[in-house]
């Protein structure tokens, strides 16, 4: 297949229809888009991003960015200017609440205490609006010759061809820019939709979905006041808060800052058939704060509460990530993290196809990989959530019986610190990394520990090097391929996997270190990491491997490159 390597941008004269030729073309450019388009287009991989809004769009949602998302900022050249796109002082915390009854009742914990699980990662964790984050994302992609952004534009169609996809783009909210032309006719080697929850890409490319609907309607508030705020200081540090209430059987009134002192989100059950006008949303807002308050509406808004997958992340060239592969309630700040993980995954893959040096394998592993991870994160976290929410609601009361209640109670304020520790998302039996005993059959889950211990399959914890490098972290370290760690490993393994990986086109920065302080803690040697930063394979648990043998070391290779399929290796 050729690849198309430019921007191929033909308009006839006088024709409303503007041709385009690209490797990957995007469709959406919310946060996974735009996350996506950054992966790729900094790896040199040439895309076509599709987005309809001009501007994004001004609902707060998506804002609790975990340790890990941060990682993907620092590389994609971003986090500087999202840090300092943080609606809320840094100085004041970005930490969560949950309460019984109401927020100002005796009864409350704090959730999701992110910050336990710091040491792990190489960034500290982030919360501001998307509409931030989008923002701050348009300004980097802008800045990249190898993405073109086409604002005010829609995909009609998406059809896949013998060596591509074709797309059809039709001009959206009066394209100023687009002159004359009202129509994109899109040639691109492979596609990618981030285009949401109702995606036309997946339902074009034939990618089914399984629903789980709770058949709840639930209510999106935007509003100001500042009283809320006075009335919240008696917690300070918090950003976002919780209310658990009898009635709800499970499910929570959600509240979160949008800024510190006037702006605020709220999320919550109401019955079916509400609308703008027949519903006294203001009592329901005092009624879940336990006390009256200023309230200035800005947004009102309904969504229906349900859990989405499809049943594949890929058809053939097509590819889904973001709410268009996965949707769930926002409980806990899952969405848009995974979504941007999908962004990360996908895109080293699909350049690695592009570029040559990675096979059909690898491309394959991405839905192998992370659709166990989603199906894990919302059966064991989001759903077992709710349903232990209910079974607690259901079984004590403090009016009824004080003491058990308050000893329930207190087991669940634990419970959180553990949930915390246990959402440690893993490629365990994935294909394309080194077996484990305990390899989940499907290819990866949302459960794990968190351990210094390099692990194959597991995101790499970080780790200061030796004064060799000035202390620098080994994450400053990594390169933008494959990344092989050696500490006081023996130097005939070391050449032999780097003799390898030439042979094979592999792209392998090497970092040798002694095995002093906290590399200590890999407990290995040798440790090969991918372009995401995960562990494709260690001496940890190699089983006897002796990689001064040139064929054990291909087979490492092999394996963490999806290379069976790729001619290439056969010379090796």
């Amino acid at each position: 297949m050729k690849h198309a390597t430019t921007f191929d941008m033909q308009a006839e004269k006088n024709s409303p229809t503007k041709r385009l030729a690209t490797q990957v073309a995007i469709v959406g450019g919310g946060p996974v888009g735009m996350g996506l388009a950054i992966e790729l287009g900094q790896r040199g991989i040439r895309c076509v991003l599709i987005e309809r809004h001009r501007q994004p769009q001004p609902i707060p949602k998506g804002q609790n960015l975990t340790q890990r998302t941060m990682e993907h900022f620092h590389f994609w050249g971003a986090e500087p200017a999202l840090r300092a796109a943080r609606t809320i002082p840094p100085e004041y915390g970005i930490g969560g609440l949950t309460a019984y009854g109401s927020l100002l009742g005796p009864y409350h914990y704090d959730w999701m205490q992110r910050e336990l699980v710091r040491p792990y990662y190489f960034k500290a964790n982030e919360r501001l609006p998307q509409y931030a984050t989008e923002t701050v994302l348009r300004a980097r992609v802008a800045e990249l010759p190898t993405v073109q952004v086409c604002y005010g534009w829609r995909v009609e169609d998406v059809k896949p061809w013998a060596d591509g996809v074709k797309m059809i783009a039709l001009a959206h909210e009066g394209s100023g820019d687009a002159g004359e032309v009202q129509q994109l006719a899109i040639h691109a080697d492979y596609v990618v939709g981030c285009d949401g929850s109702r995606s036309l890409v997946r339902a074009q490319a034939g990618i089914t979905q399984t629903l789980s609907d709770h058949d709840r309607m639930m209510v999106l508030l935007v509003f100001r006041s500042h009283q809320l705020h006075e009335l919240l200081k008696r917690y300070p540090g918090k950003s976002y808060y919780n209310v658990l209430q009898t009635e709800l059987d499970g499910y929570w009134k959600f509240f979160g800052r949008v800024d510190l002192g006037e702006t605020w989100f709220f999320h919550a059950p109401v019955p079916p058939g509400t609308t703008r006008d027949n519903f006294d949303f203001r009592s329901y807002l005092h009624q879940a704060v336990g006390a009256d308050f200023d309230v200035e509406f800005e947004h009102i808004g309904f969504w229906d509460l349900r859990f989405a997958i499809a049943d594949s992340y890929r058809a053939g060239r097509v590819f889904i990530a973001g709410d268009a592969a996965h949707s769930h309630p926002p409980y806990g700040g899952y969405g848009v993290n995974t979504g941007f993980e999908d962004a990360r995954n996908l895109g080293w893959k699909l350049a690695a196809a592009l570029q040559g040096w990675g096979g059909e394998t690898l491309l394959d592993s991405y839905d192998r990989e992370r659709r166990p991870v989603f199906a894990s994160t919302a059966r064991d976290f989001i759903a077992k959530s709710i349903e232990t929410d209910r079974q607690f609601l259901r079984t004590f009361d403090p009016e009824q019986d004080r003491d058990a209640f308050e000893q329930a109670w207190q087991g669940r304020s634990a419970h959180a610190v553990g949930e915390v520790h246990a959402f440690e998302p893993n490629y365990e039996g994935s294909p394309i990394v080194a077996e484990s005993d305990h390899a989940a059959a499907q290819g990866g889950s949302a459960i794990g520990t968190h351990t210094f211990r390099a692990r194959a399959g597991h995101h790499l914890a970080p780790a200061l090097l030796s004064q060799r490098f000035q202390g620098r972290n080994v994450y400053e370290e990594l390169g933008e391929g494959f990344t092989l760690l050696a500490f006081d490993a023996e130097p005939e393994k070391v050449r032999t996997l780097t003799q390898t990986a030439q042979a094979m086109g592999l792209p392998l920065k090497v970092v040798e270190d002694s095995a002093h302080g906290e590399c200590q803690r890999y407990e290995a040697t040798l440790v090969l990491v991918r372009p995401d930063h995960f562990v494709a394979w260690s001496d940890t648990d190699a089983d006897g491997l002796d990689l001064a043998e040139a064929a054990e070391a291909k087979a490492v290779l092999r394996r963490a490159s999806g290379a069976p399929l790729l001619e290439a290796v056969g010379s090796v």
